[in-house]
This record gives structure tokens, C-alpha cells and sequence, in this order.
């Protein structure tokens, strides 16, 4: 494992205990010979020298992130081009990003800077945008979504995989999205959960017109191209559910996978699946117990 030498940090904003946080880890940390940076907005409150976020990640061995899963893709996309380790510590409820609880963020740090984490690397996907007045090019940790305006009516989204025709969804919209983002809207719409290491991408559309047109999973080296048919509909794309951006009949999304990757610090003190019992509130605790002494499982 590289030597850590200097952290970074992205934080949510506007939440007065993360700069409190922040103080207190910088401090913690320099007492152990490791430097501290932070956007330039959040080093100017904690009297930090203050330099650009693009600079910044350039200098750095490691991220920590204080928020939750949201602030995590906001650091991925800045780190896009520098796969340093990001450390994510939710403030609050767990996440499925951020895996460390606050009061845990200590004995992690520890660990990781004697060296002893392991790293959980995601796939990216590449999205191209390509519309009348040219080509715009995103990388997205979680989704692209193609979605309609609240008041449009369905819309539909000529959808192909490698080239050939898969089908034209009449729908609310349509997702695709990495194994990460299988736990953000592509759950919402009824897409399955997909372990974050099996490389794949998934096409779910929302709420289809057609019951028939269900999500599916298709390897990881597949290009998925959707185009917008529908006129005089509110339509947007949007990446990661943080860039947002309008759409016109015969616009086409492709997305394929990237060949960058984020690595993400794995919790030393959780699964995957407990994080996922935790947020989804799966009750496993009543199986196997008996209800009034009468030997009936509780369901």
C-alpha cells in the first residue's frame, strides 16, 4: 500500500459539525505527520491554506469524505483522472457509499495509515452526449437517466446494445447504471440489486407502459446507445442525479464503460450485506423465532 502523506477532504456543505469534524481530524492528523487539504470554500473556514479543488486533488494520497453518498459522487467526478483511495464517513444514517460511521472515522484512520485496508473499486461508465449542436462527454459513478418533465406524457427511447435494436421503451424514462448506482434510482424503479463487483451495466426503464419491458443486466464490455424519439416533451438527462441536461427528440446517450475506476476504502467494520440490511431495513432479526411458545415461525 502507497504511504499516506496527505488527505484530502470534500465535504457536504452547510453542515456545521463536518467543519467541526474537519478541525479536529487535522489536527489529529498532522500529530501524525500527514498534511490536510480541503476545497478552497471549506480550508478558508478552518483556517487552512487555500488552494484549488483541481490543484488540491493533485497533491493528495488519499480522500476522506464527510457527508453522504452524494458528496461521495461529487469527490468521484473531481477524482476522476486520479484514482487515489476515498475514505466516505456519513454524517448521520449509514450509506451505501459512505460505510463509516462517524465515531468509527478514528480507529479507521488508524488502520489505513499502518496500512491495513483493502480497497473496493467501482466501475465508471462513459456517457456521450450527442445532439444536434454537437457532443458532450460525462463520466458517471452511478446513472444516466433519460427522464421526462412532471407534466409530459410518456416518451419513448429507442433503445440498441452493441448496435442492434433491444426495443423501444414507452415509458417515464429509462436508467442505465453501474452495480453502485443498482442501489440508488435503479432500486426506486424496481431494478435489481447487483453486488458491486460483478462488473455489468443495467438497463431499467421507469414505469413502462408496456409490463412486459422488464430491467436487464448486460456484460460490462456492452455500449448501450438510447435515443429520444418523442417531440414537444420535457426531457432531460441527467448524470449521477447532479448534472442535469436538457434533451430533443433524436438526442442520443451512449454509455459504455470506463476505462477509469473509483476506489473506494472498504469498511473494516461492515459487509456489503449488513450495509444493505441496515438502509433497507430487511428484517432478519424475527426468523427462526417462535411466536407464544406454539412452535409458529414469525413472518
Amino acid at each position: 500500500m502507497k504511504e499516506i502523506r496527505k488527505v484530502g477532504v470534500f465535504v457536504k456543505r452547510k453542515r456545521p459539525q463536518a467543519i467541526k469534524v474537519i478541525r479536529e481530524m487535522g489536527e489529529w492528523l498532522r500529530e501524525r505527520g500527514v498534511g490536510c487539504a480541503a476545497e478552497a470554500e471549506v480550508a478558508k473556514e478552518v483556517g487552512w491554506s487555500c488552494v484549488p479543488t483541481e490543484e488540491m486533488i493533485q497533491d493528495v494520497d488519499m480522500v476522506v469524505v464527510l457527508g453522504g453518498d452524494g458528496t461521495i459522487l461529487a469527490a468521484a467526478r473531481a477524482l476522476r483522472d486520479r484514482p487515489v483511495p476515498i475514505l466516505g464517513v456519513n454524517i448521520g444514517g449509514l450509506g451505501f457509499l459512505t460505510e463509516i460511521a462517524l465515531e468509527e472515522l478514528y480507529p479507521a484512520l488508524e488502520a489505513i495509515l499502518r496500512g491495513e485496508y483493502e480497497i473496493n473499486e467501482r466501475m465508471l461508465l462513459d456517457v456521450e452526449f450527442h445532439k444536434a449542436d454537437g457532443e458532450e462527454n460525462f463520466t458517471v459513478l452511478n446513472d444516466a437517466v433519460i427522464n421526462k418533465g412532471a407534466l409530459s406524457r410518456l416518451i419513448s427511447i429507442e433503445t440498441q446494445v452493441n448496435g442492434e435494436h433491444l426495443t423501444t421503451f414507452r415509458a417515464d424514462g429509462l436508467i442505465i447504471s453501474t452495480p453502485t448506482g443498482s442501489t440508488a434510482y435503479n432500486l426506486s424503479a424496481g431494478g435489481p440489486i447487483v453486488y458491486p463487483s460483478l462488473h455489468s451495466i443495467i438497463i431499467t426503464p421507469i414505469c413502462p407502459h408496456t409490463l412486459t419491458n422488464r430491467p436487464i443486466i448486460v456484460p460490462e464490455d456492452a455500449v448501450v446507445s438510447a435515443t429520444l424519439l418523442s417531440e414537444r416533451e420535457e426531457v432531460y438527462l441527467t448524470l449521477d442525479g447532479q448534472v442535469g441536461l436538457p434533451m430533443r427528440a433524436g438526442d442520443r446517450v451512449k454509455v459504455k464503460r470506463s476505462s477509469k475506476a473509483v476506489a473506494l476504502i472498504r469498511s473494516p467494520f461492515r459487509s456489503y450485506f449488513e450495509v444493505l440490511r441496515t438502509k433497507l431495513g430487511w428484517g432478519g432479526d424475527l426468523i427462526g423465532k417462535e411466536k407464544g411458545g406454539e412452535g409458529e415461525v414469525a413472518r
